[in-house]
């Protein structure tokens, strides 16, 4: 059994509110499946929330998440299931369906952007 079958009705829900994000944005929705591995700092707790999307690749869905301060350090993301956040800031899985090339910043007090990023195609 996926270890991420026991959670998905919940996960369908959050798959519901990403395509109709991509609706009102007029854009494609883009699968982020549970089981692909996500970029995610350590410091998830910490306000504001940026992510990014690179092509897909593999195993991986090209996000990349962190909050906070932004760290080139080598060991600054680490390797997780897209469904880890589910437990750990389930607030982000909103933007998991936005395709390729795009960019949010968002924060616990209903700040909201998303914008795209030609330069994320180019990895």
């Amino acid at each position: 059994m996926n270890k991420f079958q026991f959670k998905k009705n919940v996960w369908d829900d959050y798959v519901k509110q990403q395509k109709e994000l991509c609706r009102k944005l007029e854009l494609n929705w883009t699968e982020t499946a549970p089981n692909k591995i996500i970029g995610l700092s350590d410091n998830i707790k910490l306000q504001p929330m940026h992510g990014l999307r690179h092509p897909i690749e593999k195993n991986t869905a090209g996000w990349y998440i962190w909050t906070g301060e932004y760290s080139q350090d080598s060991d600054f993301y680490k390797p997780v299931h897209a469904g880890h956040l589910l437990q750990v800031r389930p607030a982000l899985l909103k933007f998991l369906g936005l395709p390729a090339g795009y960019r949010f910043l968002i924060d616990d007090n209903g700040y909201e952007d998303i914008w795209y990023d030609e330069m994320l195609l180019d990895v």
